[in-house]
């Protein structure tokens, strides 16, 4: 189990971020980025997984500064919530700002410093792999914004994406479109899933697609040093 530390963010706000002790060697600095609902007990559980692994893990808050300790549901109300804090509220270039600050956090611990994001958290993961210097690898989990909004440019760091092919919030064509391009630093995995394929609470869970970029993912940290 891990536990809530708290980093300053260039603008001084005390950020949350779960922070989750790697068991055994440490095999590097992992950070993982949420989804539009916050940082879950489904997202805390990754962290606690990717721990497991080998990794020294933080999941910073980065919806604090617009709900603090956000952590909603994903129906209802709270799906309404989700949405307008990620596409209204949400100032996107803080958040990377954000991010940024917990990548130099964990390289200033030593070893190699991966990210991986699901969600809107895949899009940051993404966009934070064409941006920084600091990351070693970058695993990205259906993010909208990958194939749409940040196709042109290819990543610095050796980086997957992992979409499905039923996804009804991330359209394929765009996908495709972007492993067209076939930029050297970045390989895309396409898996018969819908969004959101890798929770286990959520509707279109998809066990083996998931348990498949999982290992993907972790063959990715390893063969990069982790």
């Amino acid at each position: 189990m891990g536990d809530w530390i708290t980093l300053t963010m260039g603008d001084g706000h005390a950020m949350p971020c779960y922070h989750a002790a790697q068991e055994g060697e440490r095999r590097g600095g992992l950070i993982l980025v949420h989804e539009i609902f916050g940082v879950t007990e489904h997202i805390r559980d990754l962290c606690d997984e990717y721990a497991d692994d080998g990794y020294e893990v933080i999941a910073p808050q980065l919806f604090d500064r617009q709900q603090p300790g956000c952590d909603l549901g994903y129906s209802g109300a709270d799906w309404e919530r989700a949405v307008q804090i990620a596409r209204k509220e949400h100032d996107w270039d803080q958040g990377l700002d954000d991010t940024a600050r917990c990548i130099a956090w964990m390289k200033a611990r030593g070893g190699p410093v991966f990210i991986v994001g699901y969600c809107f958290g895949g899009s940051v993961s993404w966009r934070m792999a064409q941006l920084s210097d600091d990351l070693d690898a970058a695993s990205c989990y259906y993010g909208g914004y990958i194939a749409t909004r940040f196709a042109d440019e290819a990543p610095r760091c050796a980086t997957i994406t992992h979409f499905g092919r039923y996804d009804s919030m991330v359209p394929i064509e765009p996908v495709e479109a972007l492993i067209a391009k076939q930029q050297p630093t970045a390989q895309h995995f396409i898996y018969e899933a819908g969004h959101g394929f890798n929770s286990d609470r959520r509707k279109d869970w998809h066990p083996e697609s998931a348990d498949l970029a999982k290992e993907r993912t972790l063959m990715l940290f390893r063969a990069l040093g982790g």
